[in-house]
């Protein structure tokens, strides 16, 4: 796991070849399975494969350039009625991050874009995809294979550890 977790990078080119659902299902499955404050598994997702919507999420996020080339993307949103008060934050980041560890451990490339807490990229994508109101979208993660292979950079730094006491 731990090679999974240093391998992943963000990956912003794609080539155009379809993921099999069943891959997608994995990623989603993954997602499921991350932990959540009072095991209220708040989430909910939007699997996004049509062209016409992958091209419209770049006129919204001004950093999703690679979605419309990517096979495509999942939408990590929260019912907040489920949530332990704002808890549904940290329970989406946990289920965010599975999904690009378990795209990593497949072989896919992905990259995570924030929504929340930025209004207008949460309205964008409320309105693209028309989410009931409760729904609260967090992130959205693009993936597909990868077309590019970015170098692992050195994160250890043992200065960061503090044992015991600051």
């Amino acid at each position: 796991m731990l090679d999974v977790i240093m391998r992943r990078r963000s990956i912003r080119k794609y080539r155009r070849d379809p993921v099999p659902r069943e891959m997608v299902l994995d990623m989603l499955k993954g997602a499921m399975y991350a932990p959540s404050a009072s095991n209220r598994q708040p989430w909910s997702f939007v699997v996004i494969e049509d062209r016409r919507l992958l091209e419209a999420v770049p006129g919204f996020h001004p950093h999703a350039a690679m979605v419309p080339e990517a096979a495509g993307c999942i939408g990590v949103c929260a019912d907040t009625s489920l949530s332990h008060g704002s808890m549904w934050i940290q329970d989406c980041a946990a289920a965010t991050q599975n999904i690009l560890l378990v795209a990593e451990s497949l072989g896919l490339g992905a990259v995570w874009l924030a929504l929340h807490p930025r209004e207008d990229r949460v309205e964008g994508f409320r309105n693209l995809v028309g989410l009931p109101s409760g729904i609260e979208p967090f992130s959205l993660v693009a993936f597909g294979w990868p077309g590019e292979k970015p170098a692992m950079p050195e994160r250890w730094d043992e200065s960061r550890i503090h044992w015991n006491a600051w």
